[in-house]
């Protein structure tokens, strides 16, 4: 199954590319010798690509020489430099992105493709590139995202499963405050209520303030998915756009989960939640940063419980106090709905993060692809990711646990001493096939609160949600718009989606009543104005065609 949480980050940090701009870079680029290849990608503050030591590795190992133009970490202005890279003709031999920053989606693809500025990949992969062509063998879903909508293959993506972030949401409970007030983790959402409502006023962090927040999250998305999904299946909140995260698949149809009751008694329930104070007032607006200042409030520990992705984007896990040890993960609630959770699913991002283009002799794209299925081996993939060996980190030695005690140990991170070591890797640039097997490898401390065994807490704690995936899933990662619809459809999906956001947020807020008739008659009909009607039917077609 291909990753949702990272097409959807993908589609987000990708920018339109106007036809204009493409018209530049149909013209013939200036080529550099065969044993220099130029390459644009992202540069962190504290690195220099050029000097990288990997790049060192590829450059003995490959007998070349690799020129860098670079962009930051920063999505919108990576792509940016990228969109302006290509429309100024002068582009270089290839692009080797990050997929949570920028990448190249499947629409710019295949115009690229079409237009002959990027080199089509299928006869380049096959006997010259083994560890590629095994990948594809291994996991026929990462073939198949690679695959653009024409058929063709035009770039590669990257395949990260990652177990813990492929349950994108879950919430972390303050559990030194359940045990000071002799209460249990909530399995319900009755239950829910009445934990958040000790938390608001029985003063757990014991400074007799009521300072409490019971629960929090950031820009409110990640707390309605674990809220909604008892009552209805909550994919997730899309503000850009860019992902039809409301549709569901229901008994065989697609539908528009706000359109349906179920949703209405789900954000009922928020509603009163936060009316009730129970829901940090800041939940919908605030950003990260304003979320990791409470949760490292100076006055002491205030937040009671988080849903997010993982304690640090909430908490020092390091804190003097012990506060990054006091979180918890809760298993998905029971409700009406069952114990749905929000499934993002494993592997690829779908589109490219490295292409070749035309400028790119046939002697450097041969070079290219065997740079890149060295990338795609154990011993390219592991230093590419993370360095030196004995300096960023170790082979296993005799003892040593796996994050996954079903594989065998592989490797255990180390860390340099400080200043050091920071320029050794092109890290997630080279996570092209970073499978199950070599991500379970990873040696970590069976300390799951302590900093070293952090990983083995967040692979225990997604163990919960394993196996509460909705049957309600909308595979629209699967689903493919061309086309002139396509263009129709990106309005209308920006337009409801966006929509679907603010008004959630109002309904959680009280700014509309949720159990106002006329508040939800308004609702359905403003929906109906921007074409979820529309919306739901070119999907519905364009699934049914892919069956």
């Amino acid at each position: 199954m291909t990753s949702r949480f990272a097409r959807a980050a993908a589609a987000g940090a990708a920018l339109a590319v106007s036809a204009s701009a493409f018209a530049a870079c149909s013209s013939e680029p200036e080529t550099t010798p065969d044993d220099v290849i130029t390459i644009f990608a992202p540069q962190g503050a504290d690195g220099d690509m050029d000097d990288n030591a990997f790049t060192k590795v590829i450059e003995e190992k490959f007998d070349v020489d690799l020129q860098f133009e670079t962009t930051t970490y920063d999505g919108a202005a990576a792509g940016e430099k990228r969109q302006i890279s290509l429309a100024s003709g002068d582009y270089p031999d290839a692009y080797m992105l990050v997929p949570w920053v920028d990448q190249f989606t499947n629409e710019e693809l295949i115009k690229l493709g079409g237009q002959g500025v990027l080199v089509q990949l299928d006869d380049l992969i096959g006997e010259d590139t083994p560890n590629i062509a095994a990948a594809f063998e291994d996991e026929p879903d990462y073939k198949r995202s690679a695959t653009a909508s024409d058929g063709n293959i035009w770039g590669l993506p990257q395949w990260n499963e990652c177990f813990h972030c492929s349950y994108g949401v879950k919430l972390w409970m303050n559990s030194a405050w359940l045990d000071t007030l002799g209460l249990q983790q909530p399995t319900t959402p009755e239950e829910m209520r009445t934990v958040l409502e000790a938390f608001k006023t029985q003063d757990p962090n014991g400074n007799g303030k009521a300072d409490e927040i019971p629960l929090s999250g950031d820009l409110g998305g990640t707390v309605l998915q674990y809220l909604m999904n008892p009552f209805v299946y909550t994919s997730g909140l899309s503000a850009d756009g860019t992902s039809p995260v409301s549709l569901a698949a229901v008994d065989g149809k697609v539908a528009l989960q706000p359109t349906r009751d179920e949703w209405r008694t789900a954000m009922e329930y928020v509603s009163s939640l936060y009316a009730d104070g129970l829901i940090d007032e800041g939940t919908f607006t605030q950003n990260g940063e304003a979320l990791y200042a409470k949760g490292n409030s100076a006055e002491g520990v205030i937040l009671g419980s988080v849903a997010t992705l993982h304690p640090a984007v909430f908490v020092d896990l390091a804190a003097p106090d012990g506060r990054g040890a006091q979180y918890d993960a809760v298993p998905p609630l029971t409700g009406p709905n069952g114990s749905d959770t929000s499934w993002n699913g494993s592997g690829a991002a779908g589109g490219a993060s490295f292409v070749i283009t035309n400028r790119a002799s046939e002697a450097k794209q041969q070079k290219l692809m065997q740079i890149m299925d060295f990338i795609y081996s154990y011993e390219g993939h592991i230093q590419g990711e993370f360095g030196v060996e004995g300096v960023n980190w170790a082979p296993p030695a005799e003892g040593d646990v796996p994050l996954d005690e079903t594989v065998e140990p592989l490797y255990e991170m180390l860390t340099p001493p400080e200043g050091e070591g920071l320029n050794n890797s092109w890290g997630a640039m080279t996570q092209y096939f970073s499978d199950e097997t070599f991500r379970g490898g990873q040696i970590v401390s069976t300390d799951i609160y302590d900093p070293s065994g952090y990983e083995r807490r967040l692979f225990e704690a997604t163990k919960l949600y394993e196996g509460h995936e909705s049957d309600e899933a909308f595979p629209h990662w699967d689903v493919s718009v061309t086309g002139d619809t396509r263009s129709e459809l990106a309005t209308i999906q920006t337009n409801v989606e966006s929509f679907i956001v603010q008004a959630g947020a109002e309904f959680a807020t009280g700014v509309r009543d949720i159990e106002s008739d006329e508040d939800w008659a308004e609702f359905q009909q403003n929906l109906t104005d921007l074409g979820a009607d529309r919306y739901v039917e070119i999907y519905q077609q364009a699934w049914d065609e892919t069956k």
